[in-house]
């Protein structure tokens, strides 16, 4: 059965702090609101965009942090006010997701709501767009957890996967479990099993169906969440901001996938796998991968002008178009250079910026 567009939500998950792109990203600034691809559009505008191939511009919601709050305003200007649900502090995802429930089952009994996070790179627009139609109309339909698996190229260490099992319709495959990021022999017997795929973080659901599981595994949220929902039913935006100032400040956070998915009985969820091009934009070398190089492999972003002499494969970035970045004989180097920080560091080790930020943030005593 196919849903009715009009039935259709997505629901931006836009409330990182994109850590792992300090010096550039920052609290006051995350990743989702960067240009890090050189497109000259944030993260958040390419995925709400991308979002317009799915669902009605009115029927888009984000949900961010309040420190962000009106920079997401300023950068979506389009979408209407009620639209934004802007969290007081962040809670982890199980909240954001059942708040922004709450709004599509309000908006309409049968909701499907797509749940996608800001910051995805997707290659193959198209593609996704396919894969994700069967996904929303398979949760409505079947009333079941849809997720995205994408089929991996790599033995993949950053990723958590998604292990299929048998058909239950065409394309659909019963998830029988989820798994955490692996060492790397684990990684390459995925890849040679072909039963693995990479958990890209998308959900597809009725907001029905996510509510009741949120009844079931996470009580004390459910309850917040009833309270919350008085506020939504009463269509008053300061009483439900009010309400939600005081839900925030008693739950304890929670992802939805330790919270909902890991905790779901066998055949309640399940995987479509999708080959579009999929990366989660997670580090500096994410970007690197994803940015046109010269010969030697380097990439140069942000109107640096580089001066290399036996350098291959670094990335090199700025903050002010026109500065000089001078390199001599080194390899595979990250080089990021802002007004308040320069960061150098190995593209194998970018994981790391998360420690380096919080200590730089020690340092500065922040």
């Amino acid at each position: 059965m196919t849903t009715s567009e009009s039935s259709r939500f997505a629901v931006i998950m836009a409330g990182g702090q994109g850590t792992r792109f300090w010096p550039e990203s920052t609290p006051a600034r995350p990743k989702q609101l960067l240009d890090l691809l050189g497109v000259r559009k944030s993260l958040l505008r390419i995925s709400y965009e991308r979002a317009l191939g799915l669902v009605p511009p009115e029927n888009v919601i984000i949900v961010t942090g309040r420190s962000i709050g009106e920079q997401v305003r300023e950068d979506l200007t389009e979408i209407p006010e009620r639209n934004i649900l802007v969290e007081p502090v962040g809670r982890n995802t199980s909240p954001c997701v059942g708040w922004a429930a709450l709004h599509v089952r309000a908006a309409d009994p049968n909701g499907v709501m797509a749940v996608l996070p800001a910051d995805h790179f997707i290659r193959d627009e198209e593609a996704f767009c396919n894969v994700m139609r069967v996904a929303m109309d398979r949760a409505g339909s079947a009333n079941t957890i849809v997720t995205i698996g994408v089929k991996p190229s790599r033995p993949e260490t950053g990723y958590g996967y998604i292990e299929g099992g048998e058909s239950v319709d065409g394309d659909v495959l019963m998830a029988r479990r989820f798994v955490e990021k692996p060492d790397r022999l684990t990684a390459e017997h995925y890849l040679r099993d072909g039963n693995f795929f990479w958990n890209a973080g998308i959900f597809n659901f009725t907001a029905e169906r996510i509510l009741t599981d949120i009844g079931r595994f996470l009580p004390d949220l459910a309850r917040g969440l009833e309270r919350i929902e008085e506020g939504v039913r009463g269509g008053d935006p300061a009483a439900e901001a009010r309400i939600v100032e005081q839900v925030y400040g008693e739950i304890e956070g929670i992802s939805i996938d330790y919270g909902v998915m890991e905790r779901k009985e066998k055949g309640g969820i399940e995987v479509i796998p999708g080959e579009f091009g999929w990366s989660d934009l997670g580090s500096w070398g994410a970007i690197y991968e994803h940015l046109p190089c010269d010969v030697e492999g380097n990439v140069v972003r942000g109107g640096a002008i580089p001066v290399l002499e036996d350098v291959k494969g670094c990335l090199l970035s700025t903050s002010k178009p026109g500065k000089v970045i001078a390199l001599c004989g080194v390899e595979d180097l990250v080089v990021i250079d802002t007004e308040d920080a320069v960061l150098v560091v190995p593209r194998i080790r970018d994981q790391e910026v998360r420690k380096l930020q919080k200590l730089a943030k020690k340092r500065k005593g922040d």
